[in-house]
């Protein structure tokens, strides 16, 4: 009653979601988890990480494996992971090597695997946790829950303490939430804390009490490789008989048949749940729709279009004193996006600036680094690069400078340095400003070749090209006619 409500007395707990929703009967959940741990035994992919926490003996050595490999698995794919992953466990094996990396080291050796904040952050937890033997046994775990952070959310924790230690609880990934979201039809947004909340609670039912670790890869396994976004492989699934979508579809496909044949099935049953307002159901305005199947779930809500972002930027170059050109570097700053890393000169720019302004907008820029003024209309334009950044789409509006004699640097702005092109590749750039580079390399050749215009349309022929030259091809007709005497 709302009197009572205004009296302070607790609202009535939200009614649990209806049986279909869940994972209910003990048998099924015993059936899936054997099924799917078979599966997983059989099937599961050879990655580093798994390797080293079924080999590594000690507990707190494992805990910080899988801490690096989960980190660098966020919002990266796991053929790009493997290669960064192998070189980083070989450069810093425990945490307290971790500890004595500086950032500048880390950021060189994450360049290229994107999202840089995630390298920042191991570095920073591994400097502020301390050494792990101090918090007793499973002192890993302990940190990991306490001191980690930022860098360790309820996902990252739960899958240290199931592969790493054993411990039985789940985990929920976006495979995990697409795997589960079809297994019981869940088409509520699968991104609100509500459904989440109930995904948590069905993963901490269903996970394996004696292989928890085992379990929960399977399980990330299966959304990874079988049961992906679009164009699952249902055939191949070893937990169809439990997937409630797939269900509903196999039920469409044979009343579709049997209507076919001329037969008077009964209607398949399409509906949800049976319960109005249900909180895991979708939208009664957001029907099934059956050419989608099992990929009607899950259902998110939708994105915000990336914002559109221009750069200017500057490839300054010079000539190094062995002769190969050499480029000014700087760096960013130690927050925000690509914290810490090394960029060319670049200054962001207004959307909609005419090219003219664009120019004037650099030159002042590196007239601040340089000391000296800079004429706009020396910069010559390269190209424009674009970079697509989760949240951005940038476009990068490259110039190049030549410089004939030595400048001297303003100290007291940003930390900054000359390299060679292989220095270059070793720095802690992003794989935006190896793109920048490249597209000034291009220019370069380009404006280096010998001929300019030379290339001929297709079947054009040469000036005096009435006998092959040396090393041309013959036609078959040309192969088989009579010598012509000289």
């Amino acid at each position: 009653p709302r009197a009572a409500l205004l009296a302070g007395a607790p609202a009535a707990a939200p009614a649990p979601p209806p049986a279909r929703h869940l994972f209910s009967d003990p048998a099924e959940v015993e059936a899936l988890r054997r099924n799917l741990l078979a599966w997983y035994d059989r099937c599961k992919r050879d990655l580093p990480w798994r390797a080293l926490a079924a080999a590594e003996p000690d507990a707190d050595r494992r805990g910080y494996a899988v801490w690096v490999s989960e980190i660098m698995l966020q919002q990266t794919q796991v053929a790009t992971v493997i290669d960064y992953y192998t070189r980083w466990m070989q450069k810093w094996p425990t945490l307290q090597a971790l500890a004595q990396a500086s950032l500048e080291e880390v950021n060189e050796l994450w360049a290229g695997l994107g999202y840089y904040s995630r390298g920042k952050r191991l570095q920073e937890a591994a400097r502020k946790a301390g050494i792990p033997s101090s918090h007793g046994q499973n002192g890993f775990l302990a940190l990991a829950r306490q001191k980690l952070r930022p860098g360790v959310g309820r996902y990252t924790a739960g899958a240290i303490a199931s592969i790493s230690y054993g411990q039985p609880t789940g985990v929920v990934d976006g495979n995990v939430i697409r795997v589960l979201c079809r297994l019981r039809c869940i088409g509520a947004d699968s991104s609100s804390p509500a459904v989440i909340d109930r995904l948590w609670d069905m993963a901490n039912v269903l996970v394996d009490r004696s292989r928890p670790g085992d379990f929960n890869q399977a399980l990330m396994e299966l959304g990874a490789t079988v049961c992906v976004p679009k164009s699952p492989l249902c055939g191949e699934c070893p937990v169809k008989q439990h997937c409630q979508a797939w269900r509903r579809v196999e039920k469409e496909l044979a009343f579709a048949s049997q209507k076919l044949f001329g037969k008077a099935p009964p209607v398949p049953d399409v509906e949800d749940c049976g319960v109005g307002d249900c909180p895991l159901c979708p939208p009664a305005t957001e029907l099934w729709d059956s050419s989608l199947g099992v990929t009607n779930f899950p259902r998110k809500a939708a994105k915000k279009p990336p914002r559109a972002m221009r750069t200017a930027t500057c490839v300054l170059e010079r000539r190094g004193c062995h002769g190969a050109p050499e480029y000014l570097i700087v760096q960013r700053p130690s927050s925000g996006l690509l914290a810490g890393l090394w960029e060319f000169p670049s200054v962001p720019l207004a959307q909609d600036l005419q090219e003219e302004k664009e120019r004037e907008e650099l030159a002042d820029h590196l007239q601040a680094w340089m000391g000296q003024p800079v004429a706009a209309k020396g910069l010559q334009f390269v190209a424009e690069v674009i970079h697509i950044f989760s949240h951005i789409h940038q476009t990068y509006v490259v110039y190049s400078l030549h410089l004939d004699g030595d400048v001297t640097l303003d100290p007291a702005l940003s930390p900054s340095r000359w390299v060679t092109e292989d220095e270059f590749h070793a720095s802690a750039v992003s794989t935006a400003m190896k793109k920048v580079l490249k597209a000034h390399e291009k220019q370069r050749r380009k404006e280096s070749s010998p001929v300019k215009g030379s290339k001929r349309k297709r079947g054009a022929k040469a000036p005096g090209a009435g006998s092959p030259c040396p090393g041309t091809q013959l036609s078959l007709r040309a192969f088989l006619r009579a010598p012509t005497a000289p």
